[in-house]
């Protein structure tokens, strides 16, 4: 068991919820963070006021059946404030951050939307969750790291940053807001190297591919949509997740650009891997 700590954003199901799972495995302690605390919990999900399966109590009961400890942490991406308190309730009862996860992102209106149609308030709510708060949570972890000489920062990007739409949003392509969000945030790894080389940091940008999630489920999306575009399991990332969290990629991979998760998951053999949080 490492005894290492990692702190997860957006771990109340999908990758966030399977990578706490995963890295308890490792044996990380997990705090674990998301808006949805138990089961039935109403939010705001593309637009439609919800309760979505999956919480942050179904998460921590799973890492507890893989050996682990979990701290549940209620907080708001949007919400700035909230996810630093949890961060430093998590650094009070578990210790020092090894490893940042900010896998969270925004579920609210805009991503859908068109140039013309997307709004400044919609803009403001996607970069906010998105990029400042993963920005704030990196900002306040990791003079820490840098002054014990190691930590791991990982950054969920998206396919959609660095390639153009097929077609329209809601005609099988995607708005603008949600990829220019994501472009942004994978610019802070490279930055975070330069600045601060030979200091035992590591910076990862991980792109998931197509991976079917309760929020796309509930805005009407398919597995017969998405069977088109090679969708990958969330269990299937969150092994990724936990093999970078002990392990130095090869350069081959390409590591200071973007670790592609499907494909990594297919070289580990991983694409096969089990649902800790459905077994």
């Amino acid at each position: 068991m490492s005894g290492k700590v990692a702190f997860i954003t957006g771990a109340s199901r999908g990758i966030g919820a399977e990578s706490a799972v995963a890295l308890a495995r490792e044996g990380y302690r997990v705090a674990i963070t998301a808006r949805t605390r138990s089961e039935g919990d109403l939010h705001d999900h593309v637009g439609m006021r919800t309760a979505l399966k999956g919480s942050l109590e179904a998460t921590a009961e799973a890492v507890g059946a893989a050996g682990g400890k979990a701290l549940c942490l209620q907080a708001d991406i949007l919400d700035e404030a909230s996810m630093l308190s949890a961060l430093g309730e998590a650094i009070d009862y578990f210790g020092p951050i090894d490893l940042l996860f900010n896998n969270a992102v925004y579920q609210g209106t805009g991503n859908q939307e068109t140039v013309l149609e997307v709004t400044r308030s919609q803009m403001d709510a996607i970069y906010q969750g998105n990029l400042l708060t993963p920005l704030a949570l990196v900002q306040a972890i990791l003079p820490g790291m840098l002054e014990r000489g190691e930590g791991t920062i990982m950054n969920m990007v998206s396919y959609t940053a660095f390639n153009n739409p097929p077609a329209a949003a809601r005609q099988g392509g995607w708005g603008f807001a949600y990829p220019s969000s994501k472009a942004a945030l994978a610019r802070m790894a490279g930055s975070l190297r330069a600045e601060h080389p030979g200091s035992g940091l590591r910076v990862f940008n991980l792109e998931p591919g197509t991976v079917l999630t309760e929020v796309m489920k509930a805005a009407g999306i398919t597995e017969e949509v998405l069977a088109r575009y090679k969708p990958c399991s969330p269990a299937a990332i969150a092994a990724v997740v936990a093999w970078l969290a002990v392990n130095d990629p090869p350069d081959q991979w390409q590591p200071q650009e973007i670790l592609r998760g499907p494909a990594i998951a297919k070289e580990l053999g991983f694409l096969r891997v089990p649902s800790f949080l459905e077994s």
